[in-house]
C-alpha cells in the first residue's frame, strides 16, 4: 500500500455530517491523493473532547464518525486505498502526547493563533488544558504513522508549524525519529462562504449546504442565499464579484457560457436573483446526485461502515506501537534497569 510520493495524515472532526465547503477544501483533493500516496485518515474524536467532554457529546460523536466515513465514501475516497480510522482506536496517540508535551511550553501554544477563535466561538472563557494542548495532539496525530505532508487550510498552517518544532527538538534532543512534515496548502482550494454571505461555510452557524441535503432542501437554501445587498429591484445594476450565488456558479455550474451570460446581464439588470438561483439550484443538484447515490449505498451498510474503520485501525495501531516504542528507546524510556541506571543506583 506504500506509495512513491510519500504519507499524508489528515482527517475530521467528527462534529456532524460533511457539506460542500468540506468538499472544495479537502474532500475532492483525498480523492486525487489516494491515488499517489499513502494516505491516513483520521476520525478525530480524541479531538471533540476539547471542546465537548461530556459523555452524551462523546455518544453522540460515534454517530457522527459513521457519517463522516460516508461523506468521505460519497465524494470519491475509496476504502481500499486509505487507511481510515478512528483516533482513539489507536491509544498510543495519547502516549506520544504526553511525551510532546514534555518538548512544548505553555507560551508557546498560547501563540497558536487558532487558540483565541475557537474560544471566541464557542464562549469559552479558561480553556481547557486538553485545548490548549490540541495542537500537540494534533503533532501526535501526524508524528506516529509518520505523516511527512499534511493538507492544511490557511488557518491550520500554524498547528502544522507547532509538528514541525516538536519533530525537530525531539530529533535533536534524542535521535532522529520522525520526519520534519510539510503543510499542504492546496492553491486552488477556494474558500466557500457560507449561504448568507458573511463567514466560511459551517453547520453550526446553519448557513451550509449539507452533502447530504435532498433536492428540495438545496433548492431551498439557495433560494434564499444572500446576493448583493444594494440591489432591490431585478432592473438595478448588481455586483458580481463577492457575490456569493456567482461564486457558487463558479465553482459548481461547469456552464461557463451560461455563467458569462448570468454575468454580464446581472451587472447590467437584466437578470433577477430568482433566475441566477434556480440556474445555480439546478447546478448543485446534478453535481450533488452522484454523491447523494454514493452516500446511499454505505448508508444502507452501517457494518461495512463499522469495518472501514476497524480495518483503518488493524493497520494504523502497529505502525503506532513502532513509533512510540523508537520514541521510548530514543528518551531511554524502554528499561528501567539498564547498566547506567544500576551505576547510578550503586
Amino acid at each position: 500500500m506504500s506509495k512513491q510520493k510519500g504519507r499524508i495524515l489528515t482527517g475530521d472532526r467528527p462534529t456532524g455530517k460533511l457539506h460542500l465547503g468540506h468538499y472544495v477544501g479537502t474532500l475532492v483533493n483525498r480523492a486525487k491523493f489516494q491515488h499517489d500516496y499513502d494516505l491516513f485518515l483520521l476520525v478525530a474524536d480524541y479531538h471533540t473532547l476539547t471542546t465537548h467532554p461530556e459523555k452524551e457529546d462523546v455518544i453522540v460523536t460515534r454517530q457522527h464518525a459513521m457519517d463522516v466515513v460516508i461523506d468521505n465514501y460519497a465524494a470519491g475516497v475509496e476504502p481500499d486505498k486509505v487507511t481510515h480510522y478512528l483516533q482513539s482506536d489507536v491509544p498510543e496517540t495519547a502516549e506520544l502526547t504526553l511525551l510532546f508535551s514534555m518538548l512544548t511550553t505553555v507560551p508557546r501554544l498560547q501563540r497558536v493563533p487558532t487558540l483565541k477563535d475557537v474560544m471566541q466561538n464557542l464562549h469559552i472563557e479558561e480553556p481547557s488544558a486538553g485545548l490548549l494542548n490540541y495542537p500537540v495532539l494534533q503533532a501526535a496525530d501526524i508524528l506516529i504513522v509518520k505523516g511527512n505532508l499534511v493538507p492544511v487550510g490557511k488557518d491550520q498552517a500554524s498547528h502544522v508549524e507547532v509538528t514541525r518544532e516538536i519533530a525537530r527538538r525531539f530529533n535533536r534532543r534524542f535521535d532522529e525519529v520522525f520526519p520534519v512534515p510539510k503543510a499542504f496548502i492546496p492553491e486552488d482550494a477556494p474558500l466557500l462562504v457560507g449561504t448568507d454571505g458573511q463567514a466560511k461555510m459551517s453547520k453550526s452557524l446553519g448557513n451550509a449546504i449539507m452533502l447530504s441535503d435532498d433536492a428540495e432542501t438545496v433548492r431551498k437554501k439557495v433560494m434564499t442565499m444572500y446576493t448583493d445587498p444594494k440591489r432591490i429591484h431585478p432592473t438595478d445594476p448588481g455586483t458580481v464579484e463577492g457575490n456569493p450565488v456567482f461564486m457558487y456558479h463558479d465553482i459548481f455550474n461547469p456552464d461557463k457560457a451560461q455563467i458569462d451570460d448570468f454575468k454580464e446581464r446581472y451587472r447590467a439588470g437584466k437578470v433577477g436573483d430568482v433566475e441566477v438561483k434556480k440556474a445555480l439550484a439546478k447546478a448543485l443538484n446534478e453535481f450533488l446526485d452522484p454523491i447523494r447515490e454514493r452516500r446511499r449505498f454505505l448508508e444502507q451498510r452501517p457494518d461495512d461502515v463499522v469495518d472501514i474503520l476497524r480495518a483503518g485501525a488493524a493497520r494504523a495501531r502497529p505502525i503506532a506501537q513502532e513509533t512510540v516504542a523508537q520514541a521510548r528507546e530514543a528518551m531511554g524510556l524502554t528499561s528501567p534497569l539498564t547498566k547506567e541506571v544500576i551505576e547510578l543506583y550503586r
